[in-house]
């Protein structure tokens, strides 16, 4: 079941995003740290009420955010569509345990729905250019990968990012 978060939820998220992290070292993505993904950003999230989870058996395995606010980094790409109606997709995460399930899919199919049924232009992302998986699942969804943007308290090396426009 994918649902809206509250914030008793971020304890849970917390945990799988810092899993995810470990993870993604162990197969050398320095991609997310103790700064990012954090707690605040979570919050944030919940209180704008775009963050959801998925869960098994009402266990959380995973989140998403769906938001309509650009981020400053954004504000310079040349995307293929106008910056005026178009969802953002951020911190897609899914517990290790359950990576390779299909679970990704099920929480993007449900992002790409939802952008669709409320009239949205396209779906905006980006990705590590060291995480060739995320990459991949992306352009085989259609995303078109455009330009990069940085994130230096992440990491020195860029972001990709991605447009899916309907």
């Amino acid at each position: 079941m994918i649902r809206k978060a509250i914030i008793e939820d971020i304890d849970s998220i917390l945990k799988i995003t810092k899993d995810c992290a470990i993870s993604m070292i162990s197969n050398s993505i320095y991609q997310w740290n103790d700064y990012y993904p954090n707690r605040v950003a979570f919050e944030n999230d919940v209180k704008r009420s775009e963050l959801f989870v998925i869960e098994n058996e009402e266990t959380i395995i995973g989140c998403v955010v769906l938001s309509t606010l650009i981020d400053e980094e954004y504000q310079h790409v040349t995307w293929l569509t106008p910056s005026k109606s178009n969802l953002y997709i951020h911190r897609l995460a899914i517990d290790p345990v359950y990576q390779g399930k299909g679970k990704a899919q099920q929480l993007m199919n449900y992002a790409e729905r939802y952008a669709q049924e409320n009239n949205y232009d396209s779906v905006r992302l980006d990705t590590f250019s060291q995480n060739h998986r995320n990459q991949k699942f992306y352009e085989l969804r259609g995303y078109k990968k455009l330009e990069s943007i940085y994130f230096p308290k992440q990491s020195k090396y860029p972001f990709y990012c991605y447009e899916l426009v309907f």
